[in-house]
């Protein structure tokens, strides 16, 4: 069988996404999306808010390790891209007539903030990498729980091209991790990380947030 280069694409896509999706131990209801897309204009000022966030989390993190210059190129590359992201996300709501509107509290990363060891440097440094790979992969997964289930053409398109990098960001933060950690320790921390927030992520998806 012959593919073109759109179908490949789409493939390796959906492939790379899955190999991260299973990771998680609980995965959202499809019905979250049709309580985002009853009030889409909610949660495009919120995921516009994530994106900043997402892009300060990454110039913090550089904050934290301007000793590693490999790392810090590659933090700022993510700091542009959420950016990018997040200028993205305002034009579609002025397109649509919207304005950004305030800052939206994201209940769900103060839950995940509790679980970020208060222990020495290094596995506090750590744990905010795979703090922030946590809410890519979760970011990766609604993403797709929005493509596959919203009758909104424009934005099906739209977080079906975002998937693929929320899911390059999760692999970035979890390779920092354990470039300078010990990975078996690191990889084990993670399988704790993916308990907790599975049982974090039992009290959401009844929000028109992206996260909520």
């Amino acid at each position: 069988m012959v593919f073109d280069n759109s179908v490949i694409y789409r493939y390796r896509i959906k492939a790379y996404f899955y190999n991260i999706m299973f990771r998680l131990k609980l995965l959202t209801d499809p019905r979250w999306a049709n309580i985002a897309e009853a009030n889409l204009e909610e949660i495009l000022t919120d995921h516009a808010w994530c994106e900043q966030k997402a892009a300060s989390n990454a110039i913090t993190l550089i904050t934290m390790l301007p000793e590693h210059t490999e790392i810090v190129t590659e933090l700022l590359a993510i700091a542009q891209e959420e950016l990018e992201h997040f200028h993205l996300v305002h034009e579609i709501i002025k397109k649509r007539g919207g304005v950004l509107g305030p800052v939206r509290k994201d209940d769900y990363v103060g839950d995940l903030q509790r679980f970020i060891t208060q222990g020495s440097r290094e596995d506090y440094i750590i744990d905010r990498l795979l703090f922030a790979a946590m809410i890519e992969a979760r970011s990766c997964e609604r993403f797709r729980v929005l493509t596959e289930n919203i009758k909104d053409e424009e934005l099906k398109k739209f977080y079906r091209d975002l998937m693929i990098s929320e899911a390059n960001h999760y692999t970035a933060f979890i390779g920092f991790a354990r470039k300078l950690g010990d990975p078996e320790k690191v990889n084990a921390r993670w399988e704790k990380w993916l308990e907790y927030e599975s049982n974090v992520i039992r009290s959401y998806g009844k929000k028109e947030t992206i996260h909520g």
